[in-house]
């Protein structure tokens, strides 16, 4: 018997309200595609046109997207120690509690619960529908587009209550026509030089605009929010990972593996995209959030670009099944914890999901989707948004806040568990997380001066679970 495998029988995964236990029926290549299917979503096709106008310079933007990356391998190293240490359903959560106390892992689930999640699913939703709008010519408004956003949020989610290999399936699917997609980006102007079309115009990646934002810092901050968002799930088989085989091996396998495939996409596209359209073209308002469809016409013809938009709504798809697919787990381990309503800690008696749990969140994402498009149409400030940046933006903020408490976690529990069993140890221990935490530490003040209400929004939000807390705990 491995090492793994006897670390796992003192973590024996706790049983539901109900008494059942979720199955492990995720192996390591289904887990690796969780981790790049729940991320690969809008951000490569959509954000890139918004990155071009507020850097100005091919040379900052990538610079930008590598330090991303880096990001993102530091947080892996950390969180694959931890996911090691407690393969259960709740990811964050789990962590939060174990390190600091009830109330911060309850907040973090609060906020997953009531207001990450449920945000990246309505906007996504809004991206997928509009983009299917688009393949058949219709300029809709975003009051025409929402029942149809909130059949598809419905549907998704019965799919996910199903079984989580029904969830899984269509995620393994999903991923593997969404690296498809960027491959077909990042690939298509060399394979086109190569062939005798010259696709490739280097002299591109040294011109510059006028940046929109004004001074070296924010313009980093303001790319970084960006890139952020498009990396953001890199985290998301960590919910999940009661139902991981072989965790201990498998989950930083997966973690690691997962990025280092992101980092390759993103870096190789976002190249691609400056190699072929010239940044003042990219950056201007009509192109911001089609320079995907762009770069396939420009090269192919206009049938690539419509067939673009058919390839974004089904990323845009496969992310909203792995928002259903891997949340829910917390809210989940939250109501077997008896920090939610008992009913959401309960799993379905024939299909072995959190049923309610993904029902709820199905309905607070429907919820979201119908006041982002109220406060755009009725508020001054948010009128110059739309509803897939007003929610994006906002998430980042509210996600960088508990990514930075996780990564200290693990600083705290070297020191409160030193002997709890680590299948998988963070090498350069402390300086890894240090240097994570150094970074977002920066990137989180950064967006509370460019964008505070927005940032105090988020707070609000958070705070707001303080109550509700101590409500509960007085009245079990």
């Amino acid at each position: 018997m491995s090492r793994w495998q006897l670390d796992m029988r003192k973590q024996n995964a706790p049983e539901s309200s109900d008494g059942l236990r979720l199955p492990r029926v995720l192996g390591l290549w289904m887990a690796v595609a969780v981790v790049v299917g729940n991320t690969i979503g809008a951000g490569i096709f959509v954000k890139p046109g918004r990155i071009a106008a507020d850097a100005g310079s091919f040379p900052l933007i990538f610079a930008v997207w590598l330090s991303g990356m880096a990001l993102c391998v530091l947080g892996g190293l950390c969180l694959a120690e931890l996911s090691a240490m407690y393969p259960r359903s709740g990811g964050l959560y789990v962590y939060l509690r174990e390190a600091y106390g009830p109330l911060p892992g309850f907040l973090f689930g609060w906020t997953e619960f009531l207001f990450a999640r449920p945000a990246s699913t309505g906007a996504l939703a809004v991206i997928c529908i509009s983009s299917l709008f688009r393949i058949f010519g219709r300029n809709s408004s975003p009051w025409e587009m929402i029942p149809w956003v909130l059949v598809l949020i419905g549907a998704i989610a019965w799919f996910n209550v199903l079984g989580v290999l029904w969830g899984a399936r269509l995620q393994a699917l999903t991923t593997i026509i969404k690296c498809a997609l960027v491959l077909t980006i990042a690939l298509l102007p060399w394979i086109l030089t190569a062939l005798g079309k010259p696709s490739i115009h280097t002299q591109l990646l040294t011109e510059s605009i006028p940046p929109m934002q004004p001074t070296l810092a924010t313009q980093i901050a303001a790319v970084l929010l960006a890139v952020m968002w498009a990396f953001n799930g890199w985290e998301g088989i960590v919910p999940i990972a009661e139902e991981v085989k072989n965790p201990g091996r498998n989950l930083p396998f997966a973690l690691l593996g997962g990025i280092g495939v992101l980092g390759f996409l993103y870096l190789s596209a976002t190249l691609a995209y400056h190699l072929v359209i010239p940044l003042p073209e990219m950056a201007s308002p009509e192109n911001r959030e089609h320079v995907a469809e762009l770069l396939l016409t420009r090269l192919v013809g206009d049938w690539a670009g419509s067939l673009m938009s058919i390839g974004l709504v089904l990323s845009t798809l496969g992310t909203i099944n792995s928002n259903l697919l891997t949340s829910p787990r917390v809210t989940y381990a939250m109501g077997r914890d008896g920090l939610l309503p008992k009913a959401l800690g309960l799993l379905h008696p024939r299909y072995k999901t959190p049923a309610a749990a993904i029902l709820f969140q199905a309905a607070v994402a429907c919820f979201m989707v119908i006041v982002s498009a109220a406060l755009i149409q009725f508020t001054d400030y948010f009128q110059r948004r739309t509803i897939f940046d007003l929610l994006t933006d906002c998430i980042v903020f509210a996600s960088s806040l508990f990514y930075t408490a996780a990564i200290a976690a693990m600083i705290v529990l070297r020191r409160k568990q030193p002997d709890q069993p680590r299948p998988f140890r963070t090498p350069w221990y402390p300086w890894i997380p240090l240097a994570y935490l150094v970074v977002y530490v920066w990137f989180i003040t950064s967006i509370l001066q460019e964008q505070p209400i927005e940032g105090i929004a988020g707070l609000l939000l958070i705070a707001a679970g303080v109550p509700y807390y101590y409500k509960r705990n007085q009245n079990p």
